[in-house]
């Protein structure tokens, strides 16, 4: 990923339009016209090898006739003339280009994959950035550039638009110019030979005239890229997406209930939420969900109040909650006594509260008050509906009067009507104050803040420590090694579930049977009543051909369930070849509910883990939701919560909740499976019994396919590198673990820091700390090992004391290196030892450079910069120095530090 020279496309001092023309309604006229009548500050020059002039603007007759260089190129040109253009403009100092269709045919178009090569392969000696081919072009209005197809030229906005789909670009701009919406930057993707989302996104997130990101996706080409990228730029401004394709099911056959239930839609709906973005589905929603977003409301629930002057109005909003993100509030006795003083007795004081027609401003604002205060609800949705005994303009402005003192307070309006509406929601939309013309589109806006508020939250939130022990890993990758070489692509019940109990998921002890005999002593020894399933490799749904009988309370009776099984299959699929019968003891758990949890294979983003409700109609259930590994204890149990299961799970009548700490962790477990064996595609375990005493597999399917992809190549998200980890020797004979840092490790962080001097904090953070808030240290704890890496020095007590790290930038040349020694166990070589190690890293991970900023005044640091090889110079604060060292360039430092080398502070 990288964004280099991506500022020639959004900044160009120059530009060159190649395929320019003068004949009508060709696509190098429309161009033209684009970039001459969008007012851009700079040169624009034309190639056509057959004009004289475009627009009264001198023309050349080609590349190399430009006298001077251009930063950025639009291309119009024929197909087979496009490699060649591009590298005469690279030659001519040319950093990025926009290829353009060169007319309406299919022929006009780059479609052919050695076509967008030799484009490629032309554009890479220059490091000259691509977007498109055949996309709708470019367009930045704060800068007047509109290098595009588009029909007209958007108004200036602070919003940056890109898309996958010509038409819909197309589309969003006229929508938006009848509405007056601007936009920072317009992007059409096309076929993103080269710049694709995951350059732009890194791009906008730093781009300080872009507030709010809209993306509409089809596809994604590169998912790690996508979701690292993502993820950064959703921390930063908020970003919302529309996904093409909602009902597209899974695209190939799959042999496990997982692999029939992850649909591809289910899989980039988790990954949006992983990246914390917000999906919306409609064109309409996008836009009603940057208005939401952009007006600077933060949630801190998702319990929603409603005041309104109608019941009919209120009665539909109260409707449209049901089915959204968030709930309706409970109004605390306090509130609800208070209200009895200005609600009149005809009206509402409970929630909705509805006042009655004639409430004029006074009462709508002092209402508005008592519900902002109130403790059991998070946002109020004022409603107003036109009346000939109150003035809905004087309600409004006692709204906006009580909102004047509480900045980005969480409230959302909805006037109805048009004529006596039309005002008062010009001047909340003036304000910011978020407006909506029915109760429905305000409801759904309320749930647009809960979704996003929840996605965040969980980009930030700490997960517990893990509380279960490490797993066997060694004997789960001989079973499934021992099958591959067998040449069998599925497992036994019998060995998938030694695999789950080497990752310590509790399975029923089940065992083989050859024949019916057998079974039946089998049965004898276990105890009755059992459970008997056919064994065959050739069966994948055992149920479907009548292969598993229940509840067997003799071993006369399960012989004779055996000989049933084997007249079923044989009627059933008598290709089937049994190779016996397993045999387990019937579980019986009044309480418990059958979940299904798994493991499927998604063609974008790689693995992802499923979890439901589980049992044999499982697919006709549907109630699912999946998850892109790895997953800690939080994200686990967010999984579990966005299905319907896991209200039963919660406990209801005599049933007691489940042991929801055991669900979690059978999802984490399952996660950590997936990262140590790749040659696992599918995984059932179903049914999973659950209830208040934990969980058993009472059934699992494991399929196995030969690999030489390491596991987690193929997540989409880099987890944790738990190889990382080695031991460091202190100069006082001690010794500490050094290891990648961990997200639950954020309670050490705030620790090094509250147990440092204020001297030692100030010089590593460049400034006072006063305190080290959750969102700061989640931040510093919560990393993205795709381009970070911080390590920590770890006690014998489990205490961090030491803390290094790098952030690389997008293209993995440079990265930023912050260290920190806790205050007491300075002068023990542990920040030399520290600063080697990162710096060995960096080397290992192809990184260039690696540089810091350094208070003036923090000798130690400098003295222990320049023994590692740093080179120190001013910078442009004249307190900070900057410290860069060139790794290709600079030998390892030595592992025993120098006697003087000083501890950083």
């Amino acid at each position: 990923m990288t964004t280099r020279n991506l500022d020639a496309l959004f900044h160009p001092a120059s530009v060159a339009l190649v395929g320019a023309s003068n004949r009508p309604d060709t696509i190098g006229a429309v161009v033209a016209r684009n970039l001459f009548e969008a007012g851009f500050n700079g040169p624009i020059l034309t190639v056509n090898p057959k004009e004289r002039a475009i627009r009264s603007s001198l023309n050349y007759a080609s590349v190399a006739d430009l006298p001077i260089a251009v930063d950025l190129a639009v291309i119009a040109a024929a197909p087979d003339s496009v490699p060649q253009a591009i590298a005469q403009l690279g030659e001519k100092g040319c950093r990025a280009a926009v290829i353009l269709p060169a007319g309406y045919g299919p022929n006009d178009r780059i479609d052919k994959p050695e076509q967008r090569q030799a484009v490629l392969d032309a554009a890479r000696p220059h490091l000259l950035r691509i977007l498109g081919p055949n996309g709708l072009g470019f367009i930045s209005p704060r800068a007047n550039i509109n290098a595009s197809l588009a029909h007209l030229m958007p108004a200036k906005g602070d919003v940056a638009f890109v898309s996958q789909s010509r038409a819909m670009t197309a589309a969003v701009l006229d929508w938006a110019h009848a509405r007056g919406f601007g936009f920072s930057h317009v992007v059409s993707l096309g076929d993103s030979a080269d710049v694709d989302f995951g350059d732009l996104l890194d791009y906008l997130a730093l781009d300080n005239t872009t507030r709010a990101i809209l993306l509409y996706v089809e596809h994604v080409k590169d998912a790690r890229k996508f979701m690292s990228a993502g993820r950064i730029a959703a921390r930063a401004k908020p970003v919302i997406v529309i996904k093409a394709g909602r009902g597209a099911a899974g695209e190939r056959a799959a042999m496990s209930h997982t692999g029939v239930l992850a649909g591809s839609d289910l899989v980039y709906d988790a990954a949006f939420r992983r990246a914390g973005m917000l999906r919306v589905h409609e064109l309409r929603e996008l836009f009603e969900a940057v208005s939401t977003l952009s007006a600077g409301i933060r949630l801190t629930g998702d319990r929603l109040a409603v005041l309104s002057n109608g019941g009919g109005a209120a009665v539909m909003a109260v409707d449209a909650v049901e089915t959204a993100a968030g709930r309706l509030a409970t109004l605390t006795p306090e509130t609800t006594e208070a209200l009895a003083k200005v609600v009149p007795v005809t009206g509402s004081r409970s929630n909705p509260v509805i006042l009655t027609g004639d409430a004029n401003g006074a009462r709508y604002g002092e209402t508005l008050k008592l519900l902002l205060a109130d403790k059991g609800s998070d946002a109020v949705l004022v409603l107003n509906t036109p009346t000939a005994l109150a003035d809905s303009g004087q309600a409004a402005d006692a709204v906006m009067a009580v909102l004047e003192t509480r900045s980005r307070a969480p409230v959302l309006t909805c006037w109805l009507g048009e004529t006596a509406a039309a005002g008062a929601r010009r001047r909340f939309a003036a304000r910011r104050i978020p407006t909506y013309e029915t109760p429905d589109e305000a409801v759904r806006a309320f749930g647009h803040l809960v979704s996003y508020q929840r996605n965040q939250t969980l980009l930030m939130e700490t997960p517990p420590a893990r509380t279960f022990d490490e797993p066997d890993r060694q004997k789960a990758r001989t079973l499934v090694e021992k099958v591959l070489a067998e040449g069998r692509s599925a497992l036994t019940e019998v060995e998938a579930k030694a695999v789950l109990a080497a990752y310590d998921i509790p399975v029923v002890d089940t065992r083989i049977a050859t024949t019916p005999e057998e079974a039946g002593a089998l049965a004898a020894c276990i105890g009755c009543p059992v459970v008997v399933k056919v064994l065959s490799h050739d069966l994948t749904h055992k149920s479907d051909v009548g292969g598993v009988r229940l509840d067997l309370r003799s071993p006369a009776a399960v012989e004779e369930a055996c000989r049933a099984i084997i007249a079923s299959v044989a009627e059933k699929r008598p290709d089937a070849r049994i190779q016996g019968f397993t045999v387990q003891a019937m579980v019986r758990r009044p309480n418990a509910q059958e979940l299904i949890a798994g493991i499927a294979y998604d063609k974008t983003f790689g693995p992802v883990v499923l979890f439901g409700q589980g049992g044999t109609a499982v697919e006709v259930i549907g109630d699912r939701a999946v998850a892109l590994p790895p997953l800690n204890g939080v994200l686990a149990r967010e999984m579990i919560e966005r299905t319907r299961v896991s209200r039963l799970l919660a406990g209801y009548r005599d049933h007691p909740p489940a042991d929801m700490t055991a669900v979690a962790g059978t999802l984490v477990k399952i996660a950590e499976l997936l990262a140590d064996l790749p040659q696992i595609a599918e995984l059932d375990i179903n049914p999973l019994l659950a209830d208040e005493n934990g969980v058993i597999a009472l059934d699992a399917r494991i399929v196995v396919h030969e690999t030489r992809v390491e596991g987690t190549h193929r997540f989409a998200i880099k987890p944790y590198p738990a190889d990382d980890a080695t031991e460091l020797a202190l100069t006082d004979g001690s010794s500490v673990i050094l290891r990648p840092i961990r997200p639950e490790d954020e309670p050490g962080l705030v620790d090094i820091v509250h147990r440092s001097d204020p001297q030692d904090v100030r010089m590593r953070f460049l400034g006072s700390v006063k305190d080290f808030p959750h969102l700061m240290a989640a931040r510093l704890s919560q990393i993205d090992y795709d381009r970070e890496m911080a390590l920590v020095a770890v006690e014998d007590s489990g205490e961090i004391c030491g803390v290094v790290r790098i952030i690389a930038d997008p293209d993995n040349e440079e990265a930023e290196y912050a260290v920190m020694v806790r205050s007491d166990m300075k002068g023990k070589a542990l920040g030399y030892q520290l600063m080697t190690q990162i710096l060995d890293y960096a080397r290992r991970r192809g990184l260039r450079k690696v540089f810091g900023d350094v208070l003036r005044e923090n000798g130690p640091m400098l003295h222990l910069a320049e023994d590692l090889g740093f080179k120190v110079s001013n910078s442009e604060d004249p307190t900070v120095m900057r410290v860069v060292i060139d790794l290709a360039a600079t030998a390892r430092a030595p592992a025993t530090p120098p006697e003087t080398a000083p501890a950083p502070a």
